[in-house]
């Protein structure tokens, strides 16, 4: 007992004091391993000098940073306590001193080698071989984290240095910097830890954040100043640039490019309703010095993608006023910069905003329409908004151009990159039905288009009809007593279509001649206009219940009235059939017109068809009209006034 109390406190006094004692296996590199075979090998003595010698050796190796060796002594010390302590070879406070003391020099290795990863210096082999020790040596979640932590570091210091380069000169190489970082993090991690869940989340996690902190910088220095200045094609070529470089980390099992997507989405809306905004604009400051004359576009501007379907443009390309080809071309390089962000899935917004800017220009053509002040609260969303005034009819055709050829042609021309055709080769079926539920459909997208085209086209219609129905004083000129008073003279009226309806034909005419000119190859939309234009004036009398009153009011209608009303109403219906613009609903109210005249003078006690004469007369009657104003009409050979030309279908008719 009195020997182990003395040799116990010898070891304590070593240790506390530190005392250096000169070391056999200390003198060259391989000496530990010797020395550790020889406690391995040999009962251990029943002094406890070796313990001394042991730990001296390990301080020194520790000092000294020879880390391999160290980490082989650690566990082979380890190894020898856990043989001590079931031989019970050493006595309970040497163990505990041994333990406590292999415990304390790993802890310190741990926080050497946690000092070497963190320098700015160690790369490479160096990193990863020190990462490695750590987690041998039992601490590996600290390792991983000191791993990611230093491609953070010198990732930072890196970005602290870029010069500053042109907005795509500093998206490439910021992109590339933080993507071939993550990317050589996740190499490490993958060599040092394998693919052990816990480690993989955390690389995630950190590849994650890195992405965002890059999507922010890059937002902060790019984005925000394209996205206000509406630079929609720099914005997305940054994107393209960053999406590129993002693709390359999926073979790696790291998908980054939804979380660019998410956290590029609001800067690109942005940029998208800032160049909108631009567009609408633009167009509006030229609508306010537009001269409404048809032209071609002026040569120049971004060149199209491809020679060969910029030829053909050039080839097909109509005319247009000048605001309208300035608004075609902002539209054209719209949908060009917004195509290769389909992954951002900004297509279907650009679509729709394609339809609002179409409705903005559609209604500075509708205010461009004399009397349109008039109607303002007709114009929803129009703002104040000062446009130059299409005083001609040909001007005002103009504006029908305008909006025609841009909702029939140019606008689903531009915007075929974006809407989903029925069949592309080249797509995934599943990306195709994400595109097919992603974007409207490409019919209903053009009747959108053209039932903005319609409310300009009815504003048309509606102005000359109501030119034609009221004097400019606002009296109204298509009245019941046009009619009604014709009973009244002795003598036998000079047959000829009422004076409005005379002017409606010229109208129409003139209008024809003009469309002819104007609408080249679509002939389909100037009959319509035609038609519709038509319609207005007859709905209008129709629908007009002050006229109605009249014709059956207390002085009704009478028989030369109701041949009168019988012959305009049979004079509209052949011009417009000679003109092809005779519609079925213009046909039918005509018709139901007719019949509501006729039935006002039966109720009088009067038959309506003995009185009138028969079909064949009106026929010729408005056949000779309409030869005569159209200045077609030849009646040398007629010996009576041509200011009367049915004198004799009259007298023939009264024999009758």
């Amino acid at each position: 007992m009195r020997n182990h109390l003395s040799t116990q406190a010898a070891l304590v006094h070593g240790l506390a004091e530190r005392v250096r004692i000169q070391s056999l296996w200390a003198d060259s590199e391989d000496s530990l391993a010797v020395d550790l075979l020889k406690f391995e090998n040999r009962e251990l003595p029943k002094t406890e000098d070796w313990l001394i010698e042991f730990l001296e050796t390990l301080d020194v190796l520790l000092a000294e940073r020879r880390v391999d060796e160290a980490m082989e002594a650690l566990d082979k010390g380890e190894s020898l306590a856990r043989e001590a302590s079931k031989k019970h070879t050493l006595s309970p406070t040497a163990l505990i001193t041994l333990q406590t003391a292999i415990r304390e020099q790993r802890q310190r290795l741990a926080d050497q080698l946690a000092e070497t990863t963190s320098q700015s210096s160690t790369r490479g082999v160096e990193l990863r071989s020190s990462v490695l020790a750590l987690k041998k040596i039992g601490d590996g979640p600290r390792a991983h984290s000191l791993l990611l932590n230093s491609h953070h570091q010198k990732m930072q210091s890196n970005i602290h240095n870029m010069r500053s380069y042109n907005a795509g000169a500093y998206t490439a190489a910021l992109s590339q910097l933080v993507f071939s970082t993550i990317a050589q993090a996740a190499s490490d991690s993958l060599a040092v830890f394998g693919e052990e869940p816990a480690y993989s989340s955390e690389l995630v996690t950190w590849a994650v954040k890195e992405t965002e902190v890059f999507a922010s910088l890059l937002k902060r220095h790019v984005l925000a100043s394209s996205a206000i200045a509406g630079g929609l094609r720099v914005a997305a070529e940054c994107i393209q640039i960053c999406l590129g470089h993002c693709s390359l980390l999926e073979a790696r099992g790291l998908a980054l490019s939804p979380v660019l997507m998410r956290l590029f989405r609001p800067s690109m809306e942005q940029a998208l309703s800032a160049n909108l905004r631009r567009i609408e604009q633009t167009s509006a400051a030229l609508a306010a010095a537009e001269d409404w004359l048809l032209a071609y576009p002026p040569v120049g501007g971004r060149p199209s993608t491809s020679s060969s379907s910029l030829s053909n443009a050039t080839v097909l390309q109509p005319k247009l006023t000048g605001s309208a080809n300035r608004f075609n071309s902002m539209v054209q390089e719209f949908l060009e910069d917004v195509g290769p962000l389909e992954s951002l899935q900004l297509d279907g917004l650009a679509l729709e905003g394609v339809l609002q800017v179409f409705n903005s220009y559609v209604n500075l053509l509708v205010r461009a329409l004399p009397g349109s002040m008039e109607n303002e609260e007709y114009l929803e969303g129009s703002g104040n908004k000062i446009v130059r005034m299409a005083e001609t009819e040909t001007q005002q055709m103009a504006l029908l151009a305008n909006a025609s050829l841009l909702a029939d042609e140019l606008l689903p021309r531009a915007a075929m990159k974006l809407l989903p055709l029925p069949s592309r080769m080249d797509e995934q079926p599943r990306r195709a039905s994400d595109r097919q539920s992603r974007l409207p459909d490409q019919r209903e997208w053009k009747r959108k288009l053209q039932r903005l085209v319609d409310c300009l086209r009815d504003s048309f219609c509606r102005q000359h009809a109501l030119e034609l129905i009221f004097t400019e004083d606002g009296d109204i000129r298509l009245n019941a007593n046009i009619y009604i008073s014709m009973d009244d003279k002795a003598e036998e009226p000079e047959w000829f279509p009422s004076p409005i309806f005379q002017e409606l034909f010229i109208k129409l005419t003139r209008v024809a001649s003009i469309a002819s000119d104007i609408f080249v190859g679509r002939e389909r939309f100037a009959t319509v206009l035609l038609m519709r234009l038509t319609e207005a004036v007859i709905l209008w009398l129709s629908d007009d219940q002050t006229f109605w009153e009249d014709v059956e009011g207390t002085k009704p209608l009478g028989p030369l009235g109701l041949q009168q009303f019988y012959l305009d109403m049979e004079f509209v219906l052949l011009f417009a059939s000679e003109g092809r613009y005779l519609s079925r609903n213009l046909h039918q109210v005509i018709k139901n017109i007719i019949a509501r005249a006729i039935d006002v003078v039966s109720a009088t006690g009067v038959d309506p068809y003995s009185a009138l004469p028969e079909d064949d007369w009106f026929a010729e009657v408005a056949q000779i009209a309409i030869k005569m104003l159209s200045g077609k009409a030849n009646f040398g050979n007629v010996e009576q006034d041509i200011t009367s030309p049915t004198a004799s279908s009259i007298m023939s008719h009264g024999s009758n």
